[in-house]
């Protein structure tokens, strides 16, 4: 019992010690949104443009019965993983974002899609799944949809569940509405991953939405806004106060880089340039003391 008990000891002293060298707040890109969808340079990209980690997609989607990913071979999956641990950087979660232009709520074969996305994340050691609903499945547009995209996810969670993952879902809802959503679907394993950019573009006010949706229910969080400026210069855009909420709730995680591009200079030479900037000032605001 003794050498139990201080085995137990040890071990919870080395994860305390591990969890020491992870900052509170983690600051990641889109691989797709760097122009290097599922290539393993999204890697060396993200390290060169000064981030934590990266969002790996699945994927494009089209007709296809699921994602076209590389990442169903476990020689590829294996080759991503390398590169990770050798530049030091972490995979914040893996996307589906063909469901940006896809419906989630009408397109058949979804579970087969998730399922995919669920089997390459535990395969990966990556915890969170991230799944826009979408132009087609804005339920602010379309609160018909409401009742299968509700019925979907609920079998999804029910896999995530069983898998150890969470599902990040994006949608078109203010904070009250998606905390509805999110109790009717009653999983612990669909949450919201937070976009700033849809309260910024509904004029809502970003802490207080932050506030109603509360620590529990937000995975990660997309920090950029729309293509224009970037973060710094972005008049909309108070991330220390956005900080000062986040702290306040006690949240910890990754905060995403999709887009906040100079809007003069968004081609793929200027990739570095862009999300460099906004992954400094991220930075800058959430990690330094």
């Amino acid at each position: 019992m003794r050498c139990s008990a201080l085995l137990i000891c040890l071990l919870g002293v080395a994860a305390n010690a591990f969890a020491t060298d992870v900052p509170r707040y983690r600051v990641g890109v889109c691989d797709w949104m760097i122009l290097k969808r599922q290539k393993l340079g999204a890697f060396q990209l993200t390290k060169d443009i000064g981030a934590d980690g990266v969002e790996v997609d699945m994927g494009g989607l089209g007709e296809r019965p699921t994602f076209d990913s590389k990442l169903g071979d476990p020689v590829v999956r294996e080759q991503f993983l390398a590169k990770a641990r050798e530049l030091g950087l972490g995979i914040s979660s893996l996307a589906m974002s063909g469901f940006y232009a896809q419906s989630f709520a009408e397109r058949e074969g979804v579970d087969r899609m998730v399922q995919d996305t669920i089997d390459t994340a535990k395969a990966m050691g990556v915890s969170v799944l991230f799944l826009p609903l979408g132009v087609q499945g804005d339920l602010v547009k379309h609160p018909e949809l409401s009742t299968v995209v509700v019925e979907r996810l609920k079998t999804a969670g029910k896999r995530a569940e069983a898998a150890g993952v969470v599902i990040g879902i994006e949608t078109a809802l203010d904070a009250a509405g998606e905390a509805a959503l999110l109790d009717e679907i009653g999983s612990p394993a669909v949450k919201s991953y937070f976009n700033l950019a849809n309260a910024f573009q509904n004029k809502r006010d970003v802490c207080a939405e932050l506030r109603t949706l509360g620590r529990k229910r937000i995975v990660q969080i997309h920090a950029s806004n729309t293509d224009g400026v970037w973060l710094q210069h972005d008049p909309q855009v108070n991330l220390p106060k956005i900080k000062a909420t986040l702290d306040e709730l006690g949240w910890s995680g990754w905060l995403v880089i999709e887009r906040s591009r100079d809007a003069t200079r968004t081609g793929a030479k200027d990739v570095k340039y862009n999300f460099g900037a906004n992954a400094a000032y991220l930075k800058q605001v959430f990690q330094k003391p």
